[in-house]
């Protein structure tokens, strides 16, 4: 297509807060024109396309977080989204397992949570969890979630674009944006295939927000941070696991541990990793290599390694995971009879877009959006935004209504 120049509204980014974001504007301001800038040929190129697919219920997030507020509605409108569109879905629910007595106060947090949520987990037994699904291997008791289910993310990409070119939303794929031209007027922001005239600016770039933020005077203390996430799949059929499996997470980290999904078509997978990957888009080889990034990322992940206990923990419980043989016998204290050496094949890698504070170190563990009254800039659309991401968008809409008033 050829690109527009000018645009009520322009989006950089065509992942799913990108295009659910252009949708909800559509939706409030039917009458203004709206763009996408997508620098790959297709849309959900990256996290988007990548993640694991799983619809969380919003049981794990503490109840003052916009993930509280997102997930459990998103995980319900996505479900009826596909449905709506004959795109497959898996509800197969979730259980989450004990290794030992010593998860059990975990356990009654996120019992806590969900209560506080509106999200629906029941505590069951050991011989209930193995009614639900004979392979989990849990201490005592589980949680069980019937309302987590997987879905398929790169359709519903394709169908999201679609959807936005329908509404009339021009979706430039293939076209990376360049920079930002300032003045008191609209935005002149520089594209790979020219200038577009924008009267306002959602940033929804993903792994490269911040540096897009900070064209727009934002992001001063913030840096993104990438973390890589394989899964590993194993030579098993579809009917060996019924239902995902998770263990009790490690509250302190942003990272729900090594964990069985069951896609929508029923494959199963082991996963992720979650170490920082050594430059944004560091998805194989030297593919997007860039020695910049690979300093940068290098010096922050060793110093948080020096200062914070929780990712120094992190750290060391990660690198070994690399290893299929590592990963497969982590995941096997959480279901009987798993034959290590039958998880031998890698999935596509996805690179987790997760935000760090610069001043203090820290990992920012829910979203975060700065803006003025000519652009909006999503600095953190932390997992699990693809959950969230149909909420989400329209209180994005509704921001950047408030910000220009």
């Amino acid at each position: 297509m050829t690109l527009p120049s000018t645009a009520d509204f322009l989006v950089i980014g065509g992942g799913v807060v990108g295009l659910t974001t252009a949708l909800a504007l559509r939706g409030r301001h039917p009458d203004a024109s709206v763009v996408v800038l997508e620098k790959e040929d297709h849309c959900g190129a990256h996290a988007s396309g990548r993640n694991s697919g799983v619809l969380h219920a919003g049981f794990y997030y503490s109840a003052d977080s916009l993930k509280a507020r997102f997930s459990r509605d998103g995980c319900a409108r996505w479900k009826a989204w596909c449905e709506e569109r004959d795109l497959p879905v898996n509800a197969c629910g979730k259980l989450v397992v004990a290794r030992t007595e010593d998860d059990f106060p975990q356990m009654d947090e996120l019992l806590r949570r969900a209560e506080r949520n509106g999200v629906d987990l029941e505590e069951v037994s050991e011989a209930d969890a193995h009614e639900i699904d004979p392979r989990a291997h849990t201490v005592e008791r589980a949680l069980w979630s019937p309302s987590t289910a997987s879905v398929d993310p790169q359709a519903i990409m394709t169908a999201l674009a679609q959807e936005a070119r329908e509404a009339g939303i021009a979706v430039a794929t293939g076209t990376a944006y360049r920079g930002v031209h300032g003045g008191s007027g609209p935005h002149r922001v520089g594209t790979s295939a020219g200038l577009v005239s924008a009267g306002f600016v959602v940033n929804a770039a993903g792994l490269h927000a911040d540096r897009v933020a900070r064209d727009f005077g934002f992001a001063e203390h913030y840096r993104i941070l990438p973390f890589k996430g394989l899964y590993l799949y194993g030579d098993v059929p579809a009917d060996w696991m019924r239902v995902h499996i998770y263990p009790v997470p490690d509250l302190e980290v942003p990272f729900l541990g090594v964990h069985f999904t069951v896609t929508v078509e029923g494959a199963i997978s082991i996963g992720p990793t979650a170490l920082p990957a050594l430059w944004r888009e560091q998805y194989g080889g030297l593919g997007g290599f860039s020695a910049k990034e690979l300093a940068e990322v290098t010096a922050r992940g060793a110093a948080m390694v020096l200062r914070d206990r929780g990712f120094r923990r992190l750290a060391i419980r990660e690198g070994p995971k690399l290893l299929r043989s590592v990963l497969a016998r982590r995941a096997a204290a959480l279901v009987h009879d798993l034959d290590v050496s039958k998880w031998r094949r890698w999935g596509r890698p996805g690179i987790r877009a997760q935000l760090q504070d610069a001043r203090s170190g820290a990992l920012v563990t829910d979203f975060v959006t700065q803006g003025d009254p000519r652009s909006l800039h999503v600095l953190n659309a932390v997992s699990p935004a693809f959950t969230c991401a149909l909420p989400f968008a329209e209180y994005l809409a509704e921001e950047v209504d408030d910000l220009v008033e």
